[in-house]
This record gives C-alpha cells, sequence and structure tokens, in this order.
C-alpha cells in the first residue's frame, strides 16, 4: 500500500515526503504530535502569529533551498536584529562595532576598533575563542568582557553546562563583528513566509501520493524485530525514513539520550512590549533565570498595534515525563552523550531499511535550512 513510511511532519519528514511522493511514490507520513510542522508550527491568535515552540527566523544561502521552500509560499524580507542587555546597558548581538562604543568609555571603544583592524584586516567577524588567545592588553580585556557578559552565562544557561564543558562547534558560532553590521545573520536569504510556516507544511503534504496521520507514535504502527521491520504487524521491506528521538524509537533500552528542553511562558501584553522582536537576557541566572523574549507581533510584515504576545524563554533539562521541559529541542554535545548516541546507532544499523534523519535521529544540529537541504540531497540520493 505504501512505498515509503515518514515518521515526522517537521521539516524533514515533510521535504522527504514532498521529494518522493513527487517522484510517484505512496508515502505515509505520521506525527505523534496533533498538527504538522514539528517545532516550525505557528497559529494565529488576535491577528498575531504565534511560534507554539519558539521563533523560527528562515535565513540561508542556498539558493536551492530558497527556491524549493518558495514552491509553497510567498515571503517578506525580514533582517533579525537582537539586542542583549548588558550591566544596565543594551548592545547589538553578536557583539560589534556599536556593541562596544556602547559597554566601553570612547578613548578604548576607538582604540579597540583600530586593533581589531590591524590584527584581523578585512575578517568580517572573529570567534570569541580565538579573541581570548590575544596577548594585547586591550584585546584581551574586549575578549574577557565579551565571553563574561555576553557569552557564559547565556550558554550555562542554555545547555546547563559549566562554560569549559560546552563543545567546541557551540563556542565557535558565538563572534564578534568587526564592523557596525547589526543584523544577526548574514546569509543572502532573509525572509519570513507571509502566512507562516504551518501554510508551508499544509501545502507541502497536499498530494495524492501523501497520506499523513496525526496523533500516531512510531510504535502505534511500526515494530523493529531481529533486523526487520513490521508495519500494523506486516512484514515491511521498504524505506522507513526516521526523524524522532533515536532512543525512543528503541524504547530507550540503553537509557535516555540527554538533550536541553524550553519552557516557553506564552503572555498577552497591552501595545507593544520591546524595541526588538528578540531581546536576549546573558547575565547570570540569579538575575535573570530565561535567555531571551521574542515579542511575535515585531517579526510580521503588517503588525497589530493595540496588543502583543511575548515568549519568555527558560531552558530546562528534558525530561519526557514533566509537565515542563518534555520536549527534546538540543542535543547536548558531550563525548558520553555521543557515546551513548553512537550504542543506539548500532542498533539502527540492524535495520537495512531504516533511514535517520535530522536532529534528533542523527543527534546532531541543524539549522532549518541547512535540515531542508540534508532532506533534499537525501531524496536525490534514493532517487526521489
Amino acid at each position: 500500500m505504501y512505498d515509503i513510511i515518514v515518521v515526522g511532519a517537521g521539516f524533514a519528514g515533510a521535504t522527504f515526503a514532498q521529494k518522493a511522493a513527487s517522484a510517484g511514490k505512496k508515502v505515509l507520513i505520521i506525527d505523534k504530535r496533533d498538527h504538522l510542522g514539528g517545532n516550525a508550527y505557528d497559529y494565529e491568535e488576535e491577528g498575531i502569529l504565534i511560534h507554539k515552540y519558539g521563533p523560527h527566523i528562515f535565513h540561508t544561502s542556498s539558493q536551492d533551498v530558497f527556491e524549493y521552500l518558495s514552491q509553497f509560499c510567498e515571503w517578506y524580507e525580514y533582517h533579525h536584529k537582537v539586542i542583549g542587555h548588558i550591566q544596565g546597558k543594551v548592545a547589538p548581538i553578536p557583539f560589534n562595532y556599536e556593541s562596544i562604543d556602547i559597554c566601553f568609555t570612547k578613548d578604548k571603544a576607538d582604540r579597540l576598533k583600530r586593533k581589531l583592524k590591524e590584527v584581523y584586516g578585512d575578517a568580517k567577524r572573529v570567534p570569541i575563542m580565538e579573541l581570548l588567545k590575544e596577548r594585547d592588553d586591550d584585546l584581551k580585556d574586549l575578549a574577557d568582557f565579551v565571553f563574561e557578559n555576553v557569552f557564559k552565562y547565556y550558554t550555562m544557561k542554555q545547555w546547563g553546562l559549566s562554560a569549559e564543558e560546552i563543545d567546541p562547534g557551540v563556542t565557535a558560532r558565538v563572534p564578534v563583528r568587526l564592523s557596525y553590521k547589526d543584523g544577526y545573520f548574514d546569509d543572502t536569504y532573509q525572509y519570513m513566509p507571509k502566512e507562516g510556516y504551518t501554510k508551508i507544511f499544509e501545502r507541502m503534504l497536499d498530494h495524492e501520493n501523501i497520506e499523513v496521520r496525526l496523533n500516531t507514535k512510531a510504535s502505534d504502527i511500526l515494530t523493529f524485530k531481529g533486523g526487520e521491520i513490521f508495519f500494523e504487524g506486516k512484514w515491511f521491506n521498504k524505506p522507513v525514513i526516521y526523524t524522532g528521538a533515536l532512543d525512543e524509537l528503541f524504547d530507550y533500552e540503553l537509557g535516555s539520550l540527554p538533550y536541553r528542553s524550553l519552557y516557553l511562558d506564552l503572555q498577552r501584553k497591552e501595545g507593544t512590549f520591546q524595541d526588538y522582536a528578540t531581546e536576549n537576557y546573558p547575565g547570570p541566572a540569579n538575575i535573570y533565570p530565561y535567555t531571551r523574549i521574542s515579542e511575535y507581533k515585531l517579526f510580521m510584515e503588517n503588525p497589530v498595534e493595540d496588543h502583543t504576545f511575548i515568549h519568555t524563554e527558560y531552558p530546562l533539562a528534558y525530561d519526557k515525563d514533566a509537565e515542563k521541559g518534555n520536549i527534546p529541542y538540543y542535543p547536548i554535545f558531550t563525548e558520553d552523550n555521543q557515546k551513548l548516541y553512537e550504542k543506539y546507532l548500532a542498533l539502527a544499523n540492524q535495520y537495512s531499511d531504516l533511514v535517520l534523519l535530522g536532529r534528533l535521529a542523527e543527534y546532531k544540529y541543524y539549522n532549518m535550512d541547512a535540515i531542508i537541504l540534508r532532506a533534499l540531497q537525501l531524496a536525490q540520493e534514493m532517487d526521489y
């Protein structure tokens, strides 16, 4: 009845399902939630598009990804800007020349900018961990200030680890920008979908070769036993694309893989709450127990004026049985966690028709555009 079963209707699963269906394959796509879109799901309330699982901003330098998604939506340009509340001052994030002007005296700010230019030339940005290696006293002061006030406590709150325990790949993404450019992203394409993300998923999966089942877990229809996959009790020797958490697929038999989760406190406010769509609070947890506040109408092309909705974001340890923090958002990259994932991967590799795709299934960090590109590549590799 089906040529392919896809588990998960977020960007990974939906992109692959759409490509396979367009190639003539009969696809069943399931999701344990009651909606499409995974964590990119959004909905309208009182004229404001709310991102249920936290803000999603589309940005990419991949023409293939942009053109692919453009089949399913119209866009408006949106250039994301973020500010941080730093020692009682408000400065752009990533830290840039304007941030330096705000946080240091004029003489020192001018000296810092001059030295950055002398050392790094035409470079657009320098990672904080590279800047920390500088021996010049001024540049070391700048590196220490940014590390302490922008990176350290924010990252500790986000990941529940000390700064020294954080994977180098995370710290590499924290730059000082060597210009007055204040946009958060540098990508070629920076847009938001006019009708929101949910409409994209509805159009992607509106295909005669696709059947969608919501409120359906993998374990409701699939059984994995002795290297063979069974669908509703019958042997299924065709591809199963799995985008969920790998420990969940195998019923946590080797223990739970650690993830970070979020508690998003949604509140309605009168008027407008803040100046920017996203404002970061990188101070210590005893001062700011949250990491950022997002105001959804400020992401919109034509926002309403008299009311607003905000999400205050509290990172939590993931606990599948907890009332808060029961959604796995981010894999935690430590050596022990990777070893546990590899044990689960060895279980998965016993099933030749099982294909893992996505942040949870691969225990790997993907931006939104990166997972769309990976799903497109996988479809191409499988001749769809």
